[in-house]
């Protein structure tokens, strides 16, 4: 599997600023610390586990996101068993979008807020049988509040930025084995905007502390 280097953002002037990702991360994570204690109590490794699954889930993000942009899937770094589960996940995927009118205007855009200094990469910007829609593909166990801190701040990067104009904002959680269920979810994003702004308050005072 492919070791993904940690973007690192800049502003127009050569100021590195934080993630999206790197302020929500600021926030508690309780479900996760039940999850890894009740696997703990079946004699399973949290971290191996985790490590497998986010394997099979970063190629089926890939997956997804390849399928927007009509590009064949690299397959070379995966094993075979990783490849065969990401491909039930996918399938998954193709099952929501039957029906449904989908057209991509952007894809995979590093963004950067010159006016708040943090930066992010959103997933999918498009239209949805015709709505404005941003959408952030997700693998995993579940989705959680701070999913829609994360989708507040990808929307204000895009308007900031005019890239777009989301009329709605949603998860699409894909599920990577049979333990995990196909889950989509819409949130609002201006209180979400609200504590994400203050998130982003305590990692510049933090900062101002070293």
């Amino acid at each position: 599997m492919k070791v993904q280097a940690h973007t690192r953002y800049k502003t127009k002037d050569g100021i590195i600023v934080p993630s999206i990702t790197t302020i929500t991360g600021l926030l508690n994570k309780p479900a996760l610390i039940i999850w890894a204690n009740r696997l703990g109590l079946q004699g399973i490794d949290s971290s191996k586990y985790v490590d497998a699954l986010a394997e099979v889930g970063t190629l089926a993000h890939q997956m997804i996101l390849d399928y927007f942009k009509k590009v064949k899937t690299d397959f070379s770094d995966y094993s075979s068993e990783t490849k065969d589960k990401a491909e039930n996940s996918f399938l998954s995927f193709l099952e929501w979008i039957k029906g449904k009118e989908i057209k991509p205007l952007a894809l995979e855009i590093e963004a950067v807020s010159e006016s708040l200094r943090f930066g992010g990469k959103f997933d999918f910007y498009g239209l949805v049988n015709g709505i404005k829609t941003l959408i952030d593909f997700k693998t995993g166990s579940g989705i959680y509040s701070e999913m829609g801190i994360q989708l507040s701040a990808y929307k204000y990067l895009l308007e900031e930025n005019n890239i777009g104009f989301p009329e709605q904002c949603m998860i699409v959680r894909i599920p990577r084995d049979e333990t995990e269920s196909f889950e989509v979810k819409r949130f609002e994003t201006k209180n979400n905007f609200e504590i994400f702004k203050r998130l982003l308050e305590i990692h510049y005072l933090r900062q101002k502390e070293v």
